[in-house]
């Protein structure tokens, strides 16, 4: 074959009919849905009648006036940062026995298992686990005369169970990033640690955490922003109660738009979440890299 007979990088239609497929999904399920919410986000619509466009009142109306929405941007706060805050060190520390144990594929075979495990089941699992009479726990301690705490029934005690069954959920999958950026470490550079009389804590800190810093990174930043926008666990589990207290902003403009009917409010919110998110992702990742580069 001669070279002028392939062409990877010609003109011609062929290279558009291979990416096609993932250009029409990508058109179908994210471009067209997003223009038509920030498009939403500047009207009132209730789906039975038709948009009419009002400017940004809705933004005006949630940032200056809704005092609910201003709560469920405080409880989303407090869900994600519990939510990274708790379960990083987790998965990183699961990642760390589980590396340096026998039968560990089959270990993170089992802590895997929830991600594929419906998000609605766990939720009612963890329902009767955590009732205030019924549940296991609170039976549990029953047995030993302590009463256990209202789980599902008291506004701060909901909040800690939420996020704990989220880290519960998510511990698998992070645990599996931190393995693979463990095992991918040279075990020549601990040999060299040891020789140099470092300790275990020394070789962690000076060795293994610098080593796994991009995963580290990234397992951060994806779990800031998983927190931030899950909501699915809570719509079931507490269903954004009680008193509101587990009612983060993707719940609340879930619940403007398919209980209330108010599209055009429920995108403005969703709008001002997705900005949220971004602006504090890329304040995140940038902080993130610039302690990697001082250190």
């Amino acid at each position: 074959m001669r070279s002028r007979d392939f062409d990877p990088g010609g003109g011609g239609a062929a290279p558009w009919v291979f990416v096609s497929p993932l250009i029409a999904f990508a058109l179908i399920f994210f471009v067209v849905p997003l223009g038509f919410s920030v498009y939403l986000s500047f009207t009132r619509w209730n789906p039975l009648g038709t948009p009419s466009w009002v400017g940004l009142k809705q933004f005006e109306y949630l940032l200056t006036r809704d005092d609910a929405f201003w709560r469920s941007v405080g409880n989303t706060f407090v869900f994600a940062f519990g939510f990274v805050a708790l379960g990083v060190p987790l998965s990183l520390g699961l990642a760390f026995v589980f590396s340096r144990s026998r039968g560990k594929a089959v270990w993170r075979s089992i802590y895997y298992l929830p991600q594929l495990t419906n998000i609605v089941a766990i939720a009612y699992l963890w329902q009767f686990v955590l009732d205030d009479r019924y549940g296991i726990i609170n039976r549990a301690l029953g047995l030993t005369g302590l009463r256990g705490p209202d789980w599902l029934t008291d506004p701060v005690m909901a909040m800690v169970s939420v996020v704990l069954v989220m880290i519960w959920y998510d511990a698998g999958k992070n645990m599996l990033v931190f393995s693979a950026a463990l095992e991918a470490v040279d075990s020549e550079i601990y040999d060299a640690a040891t020789l140099d009389g470092a300790g275990a804590w020394r070789t962690l800190r000076s060795v293994t955490l610098p080593m796994i810093r991009p995963a580290f990174i990234f397992v951060t930043i994806t779990s800031f922003i998983t927190g931030m926008g899950f909501f699915a666990l809570i719509l079931a589990m507490t269903g954004g109660g009680p008193r509101g207290a587990t009612e983060v902003t993707a719940l609340y403009t879930y619940t403007m738009a398919f209980e209330d009917l108010r599209m055009g409010r429920a995108s403005a919110g969703a709008l001002i979440l997705f900005v949220i998110i971004g602006v504090l992702s890329l304040l995140q990742f940038r902080a993130l890299r610039e302690r990697e580069r001082r250190t």
